[in-house]
């Protein structure tokens, strides 16, 4: 996994994939090929996902005790309210589990395996709260919807889009290498959020970070569905490793 953390994937990105989603799901990808435009692809897969998981409130109530059921939707949610929560740490593991990436923050930085972050990082992650309905599933159906929608839609013939992120401090961040006075190499967390609005980045902290990210690795953008908690914010879920990083101080 080295690789895919390096710079040099980011430079020279290759098709990421996880293995057997789209063969285990053909009537997904059937229906996305036949839609029109992007609304009608996010149409189709939140209908797929309702009809697999019951993720929507109308379908979440049976004819008794109201039982609850795990949601990517409600994961996105809680992220948005606080990336460092619990939601945020089933998010991130879902991105060490797959990828390899480990976190490098989740309420403070994570030095190593044995240290307290780590453990407390480990105990919200495993929440039995978020660990039904095959929520590790829906994420990755998630993640193959977003590559092929990107693909063909929000940035087909596109290999990298232009992010931004506003902070304060680079204690979620670690800087690798330092290039010259305002670009760095970083070792971004192994989710982050990101802005395809410099403008709304700069409402979250007085350093603006530029990184050109490739599409390979965006799990989640504000366009991909109709209706979702982080609309308006133009916010973009990104998996991390080590990327070149321009920091702008106004």
């Amino acid at each position: 996994m080295g690789y895919l953390t390096d710079v040099a994937f980011n430079d020279q990105p290759v098709p990421l994939h996880i293995a057997g989603v789209r063969e285990m799901n053909p009537s997904l990808f059937e229906m996305l090929g036949q839609a029109a435009d992007l609304a009608d692809a996010g149409e189709a897969f939140a209908c797929y996902m309702n009809a697999l998981f019951g993720i929507y409130p109308e379908q979440r109530a049976g004819a008794g005790r109201r039982r609850f059921r795990s949601s990517f939707l409600d994961l996105i949610k809680g992220w948005g309210f606080d990336s460092n929560g619990a939601e945020g740490a089933v998010l991130k593991g879902w991105v060490e589990s797959r990828f390899g990436i480990f976190p490098t923050f989740h309420k403070q930085r994570i030095e190593r395996a044995a240290c307290p972050a780590w453990a407390s990082y480990v105990e919200e992650k495993m929440s039995s709260r978020f660990h039904n309905n095959a929520i590790t599933v829906q994420l990755d159906l998630l993640f193959e919807f977003c590559q092929w929608a990107l693909a063909h839609f929000a940035a087909a013939g596109c290999s990298h889009v232009t992010l931004y992120r506003g902070v304060n401090a680079f204690d979620e961040h670690q800087i690798v290498e330092r290039i010259d006075r305002r670009r760095v190499v970083m070792r971004l967390n192994n989710l982050t959020s990101f802005s395809s609005d410099r403008s709304v980045a700069d409402c979250f902290g007085d350093t603006i970070l530029t990184v050109r990210v490739p599409v390979q690795k965006i799990l989640f953008f504000n366009q991909l569905l109709a209706a979702h908690p982080l609309k308006g914010e133009g916010e973009y879920l990104v998996i991390g490793g080590a990327y070149r990083v321009t920091a702008s101080y106004f």
